[in-house]
This record gives structure tokens, sequence and C-alpha cells, in this order.
């Protein structure tokens, strides 16, 4: 259903924003399911996950595997967390792209000195908190979103300190209505990323129809190769791949480069089709037929 990103300095509100959300979502109409993805649901710690440059990097790629696992068109994903960094928050959007669902940023939107102060009632509170260094150098490091950034947008911008954190609260409005519109005719202001072949993670048994579409259709080739080569079909003739088989009509001599060509043209538009639709063949008979039914087609428009 979506993914949505919560993006914010230390200690400014995000963990709230990310429950109100999630309870705004469960009591909407629609009533969707709804999992947020944070440190402490990992079991790491604030100051563990961010005491040096590897563990930050560590941390992302835990939070980033995890909601790889997690995205999919029948739940919402919130990942509450720093998401400080604008190259990070890309690739989440990129995980969203792949699994082709709904993607919005909710951005806290609180002046350093008040997240400080924030800090501070925590520690008092005993309440997990961030040490000063720590929280200096996060501080320091933010990107704040910018919604002309296809992975910043939508944004909805929540201000915590001026209007607090509640269901009732603006931005959680905005976000609910975004994540729960049906999407028909007229929903134009609703996006749902479509994936792409560099972002569309590979299917369960789709690396074995590839390797099977790739030797398949070398081995058409080198048929083709051969029975022009010894001469053994002349213009007009059809070239026999075996036993329940198509054939393939020969009007002209067709030369290696071309058959390359459409060979290359034939693999990368069966992997766009599988995007959409079934994956590619398994077994190599079903990638031969395909093959040859396509060259049939292309070698009779020249």
């Amino acid at each position: 259903m979506a993914l949505v990103v919560i993006c914010g300095q230390p200690c400014s509100g995000k963990s709230t924003a990310a429950a109100c959300l999630a309870s705004a979502l469960k009591d909407s109409e629609i009533k969707e399911t709804v999992r947020v993805i944070d440190e402490s649901s990992l079991h790491r710690g604030l100051n563990e996950s961010y005491a040096d440059m590897t563990a930050e990097k560590n941390l992302r790629g835990v939070l980033r595997s995890e909601v790889d696992r997690s995205v999919s068109k029948d739940r919402i994903i919130i990942v509450d967390s720093l998401n400080n960094i604008k190259g990070y928050r890309y690739e989440l959007w990129c995980l969203a792209r792949a699994a082709g669902t709904r993607y919005c940023v909710l951005f806290c939107d609180v002046e350093e000195n008040i997240c400080r102060q924030w800090n501070v009632e925590r520690r008092e509170r005993g309440d997990p908190t961030y040490d000063e260094k720590i929280f200096s150098d996060l501080v320091g490091r933010f990107e704040r979103p910018d919604r002309r950034n296809r992975w910043d947008s939508p944004l909805f911008e929540l201000t915590p300190f001026r209007d607090g954190i509640r269901e009732s609260s603006p931005a959680i409005i905005e976000a609910v209505s975004y994540l729960t519109k049906r999407i028909d005719s007229k929903s134009r202001d609703v996006r749902v990323l479509q994936p792409t072949i560099a972002t569309q993670s590979v299917r369960t048994g789709e690396a074995n129809s590839l390797y099977e579409m790739d030797r398949a259709t070398q081995e058409v080739i080198a048929v083709i190769v051969e029975n022009q080569f010894s001469c053994l079909g002349g213009l007009g003739s059809r070239i026999s791949f075996g036993q329940h088989l198509p054939t393939l009509s020969v009007q002209r001599t067709v030369g290696l480069p071309e058959l390359r060509n459409l060979r290359r043209t034939f693999i990368k538009l069966t992997g766009q089709a599988s995007l959409s639709g079934p994956p590619p063949p398994t077994d190599a008979d079903s990638a031969k037929r395909m093959f040859i039914e396509y060259l049939n087609r292309e070698l009779a428009h020249h």
C-alpha cells in the first residue's frame, strides 16, 4: 500500500508522530494494516546506533533490509528513524518504487534548540537520549527534505512545537488522506510508484529463467547460422529446431549481427513484460518457442 518515511532532527517528535500516524491509519475507514520499523524494534539503542560512522552505516543497512522485506502492496510501512541523509531517503524511495506502492515523507520540523531541550527533558525522565557529542554531530549533518526532490515528495510538514503531535494534527490528517485515498480516474493527486527493470526485485526462480532464456536464444541463433552457412536452407525455406517447436521462415540471409540485435531486444522486451505479468519461462523449450515466434514476426516485416 505505501512506504512512509519519518524525517527530522534527533528528539524532534518523530516516534510520537509515527505512533499517531499508525493509530490514525488503523482507525480510518479503510482500516489499514500498519507496521512501524524503528531502532527499538530492531533492538538497537540510540547512542549505540550513532556512535560512529560505521555503526550508523550498519544501522541504515539493517533498516533498509527490514524495509525491503516488509514493504508490499497489502500494508503500510512507517520508517521511524532519523532518515537524515537525502541519499538514504532516495534508497528507501527506490524500495517503494520496486514494490509498486505509494510513498511519502512526514517531516517533523523543529528548531535545534527545542530538540536539545527535549533531549534533556527525556534524560531527566529516564527515557533513552542522545549523548551531547552524538546529538551535535547528527544535528550538523541533517539534510532537510525538499519537496522538489522526487524522494522527498509528497512532503507533509509537521510542526510539533507549535501545533503539538496528535492524530488531529493537520499534517497527520493530510498524510492519512493521501495514504488511504482510493485510486480512480480522478485521483490525479495520488501517485503510485511504478517499478522499472533497474529497481524490480528478482522473483523466486527468475534467475534460473534468465539463464534458460539466455541459453535457449543462443541455441536458436546457432541453428540458424549453421543452416545458412551449410546452405541447408535457401531463400523461402523453413528452418527446423526440433520436435514440438515451430519452424522459422527464412526469406533472406540473416546475418549474425542482426540476429544478436534481435536477441537482445527480445530478452529486454521479455524482461519488461515480466514486471507486470508472469515471469519468463523456466524451461528451454518454452523460451525457444517464444524466441522463434518473435523472429518469425520480426523477419516477416523486413
